[in-house]
């Protein structure tokens, strides 16, 4: 472990190494701009994917689109190596916290590898199809002995991440993971986080109970991923309203991922 620890130290210690760690900061929020648009035009009647997939399809089809893809992918692996190394030098005076946080990283780490992965997919001209992923995932579970529980806390467990998000930008509690700048721009940042905290956690949060709709009905088709979630708040009063304003703060959560980049503490 102390190698390990050693070598996390020195990542973290790369004045390079943090550079790139801070352009996945950038990718991350035009992933995020990128798919909030979406989201917006869905709601204004168009058609379209707003997840992974439809944003990794949107920058493809740049002129330079598969050069593009790879620094996103090399972004977000650098990202997640960040997260990586932040966990094994986590230290808190109570263990269990401790291990708490290092589940945390690992799991953003992870999140980020894999959308690293459909980058480097779609720069090769394939595909990856998110939705589909997500079904299989609903399906291979509930096929499991006690799928049914499972899938319901696993659907619960993303709730409470949407719901982690939301309380953030409520509590603000993303200002300690920056080194905010003094007056004006301060509270624009600040603004951008507590607008982007909460578009993210609705839309984080609709997909855990997608999935737990999924578990409770028995139909793998239900987990659909965040696309499927997005698209069902259609379905409310004033759906294209309400998907507007998620798509909306979802767009915004990428600015501030953007402006993250710039004074993220690292």
């Amino acid at each position: 472990m102390s190698t390990v620890k050693h070598a996390a130290r020195v990542a973290k210690g790369s004045t390079a190494f943090r550079r790139i760690a801070r352009v996945g900061f950038v990718v991350l929020g035009l992933i995020h701009v990128i798919i909030g648009a979406i989201a917006i035009t869905i709601a204004a009647g168009a058609s379209g994917d707003a997840d992974q997939d439809g944003a990794m399809e949107q920058i493809r089809n740049n002129p330079v689109g598969g050069l593009l893809l790879v620094l996103v992918a090399t972004g977000l692996i650098a990202l997640a190596v960040w997260q990586i190394a932040s966990a094994f030098l986590a230290a808190d005076p109570a263990e269990t916290k401790k291990w708490g946080q290092r589940v945390k990283l690992f799991g953003i780490a992870l999140a980020y590898l894999v959308v690293a992965g459909m980058a480097l997919i779609y720069a090769l001209g394939g595909n990856a199809d998110s939705e589909t992923a997500s079904k299989t995932l609903s399906s291979v579970v509930l096929s499991a002995p006690g799928g049914v529980a499972l899938l319901v806390v696993i659907g619960l467990s993303v709730v409470g991440v949407g719901i982690g998000f939301v309380v953030g930008g409520f509590t603000r509690g993303f200002e300690k993971l920056l080194d905010l700048p003094t007056g004006v721009a301060r509270g624009g940042i600040v603004t951008l986080g507590v607008i982007g905290y909460f578009g993210k956690g609705i839309a984080v949060g609709v997909t855990g109970v997608l999935f737990v709709v999924a578990a409770v009905t028995q139909d793998p088709e239900k987990g659909a991923g965040l696309d499927a979630a997005l698209h069902s708040l259609l379905e409310l009063p004033l759906g294209g309203l309400v998907l507007g304003a998620v798509g909306a703060g979802f767009a915004i959560y990428g600015v501030f991922c953007i402006a993250r980049a710039r004074f993220a503490r690292m």
